[in-house]
């Protein structure tokens, strides 16, 4: 059992002791007093349980059982660093990478200038890119599995302990294919309930905005096709297979092959894009660097 009066910091001070062989030095080099460092060894010496020093004249000279102290205890604390920075990277607090979550929707635009001016501002700095939906990504950002999330905020209340950072604010148009193009200029769904739907799979943002459309509408859509990401939506949309409701972010990926026509206001659906972070997370610099990114690109956006 070791005695209370061995700690990590007093090793420490010693291994730095032995190496520059003066308390003023060592003192200097621990930003600490001449007295802290001598109170410190002659602690050490009793927690060792056995003679460390000798003291010749006014100077202090570390004994055979010292230098071997100190020379473990290099190898010793070496390994607890090592451990630590294991262990912070297991929570994803790790210096040089972050695992950024975001939306499929979102890696046309936003996500690329995220990432380089993050990098600009770090510029050592790896960003692992995660995609997925709006609900598995927040389940992952809750388990601690990735780091930060650009998704749609979600609706209702956010978990404890979960920073917003907005980024824009989105719509959902009713899409159509250039060979199915709608004749007025803004869409009342109530009369389109006959067309054939396609729409994302459950979890996505525009899934339940789709859903929550023709709520407001006061019908259900017949859904023939669910898919996985939006790129495949698109082009089965471009492909004349059926209707979707897509957000406006998407609308210049397709080219011409692809008509966003507005809903009417009554059945208006806005998602809320944003960067989302673990509290516990914030004084993390990448985490910070990414934010203050965020925060630059939101105001842009005004």
């Amino acid at each position: 059992m070791l005695n209370e009066e061995v700690t990590l910091r007093k090793l420490e001070i010693l291994c730095s002791f032995v190496r520059t062989g003066s308390l003023a030095k060592t003192a200097d080099e621990l930003h600490l007093s001449s007295v802290s460092i001598h109170k410190a060894l002659h602690s050490l010496e009793s927690g060792v349980g056995c003679p460390l020093f000798i003291k010749e004249g006014r100077q202090l000279k570390p004994l055979p059982a010292a230098l071997y102290l100190a020379e473990m205890s290099m190898d010793m604390l070496s390994d607890i660093e090592r451990i630590i920075k294991k262990t912070r990277a297991k929570a994803g607090i790790e210096t040089g990478q972050i695992r950024l979550g975001s939306m499929y929707s979102l890696t046309a635009n936003i996500i690329p200038r995220l990432i380089m001016g993050t990098k600009i501002r770090r510029p050592d700095l790896d960003i692992d890119l995660h995609l997925g939906s709006n609900e598995e990504l927040m389940k992952k950002l809750s388990e601690g599995s990735i780091d930060a999330v650009v998704i749609a905020t979600p609706t209702g209340k956010l978990p404890d302990g979960v920073q917003v950072v907005p980024l824009f604010d989105d719509q959902l148009f009713f899409a159509s294919s250039q060979k199915n193009k709608p004749k007025k200029a803004n869409i009342d769904l109530a009369q389109h309930r006959d067309e054939k739907y396609l729409t994302l799979q459950d979890g996505f943002a525009t899934t339940s905005g789709f859903y929550e459309a023709f709520k407001l509408a006061g019908f259900k859509p017949n859904v023939v096709m669910k898919v996985g990401d939006i790129f495949s939506l698109m082009n089965m949309v471009s492909g004349d297979l059926g209707i979707a409701l897509l957000p406006g972010r998407v609308r210049a990926l397709m080219g011409d092959a692809i008509t966003f026509t507005p809903l009417l206001p009554k059945y208006e659906v806005t998602q809320h894009i944003a960067l989302m972070y673990l509290q516990a997370n914030e004084s993390n610099p990448n985490i910070l660097a990414l934010a203050a990114e965020a925060r630059m690109l939101h105001r842009k956006a005004a």
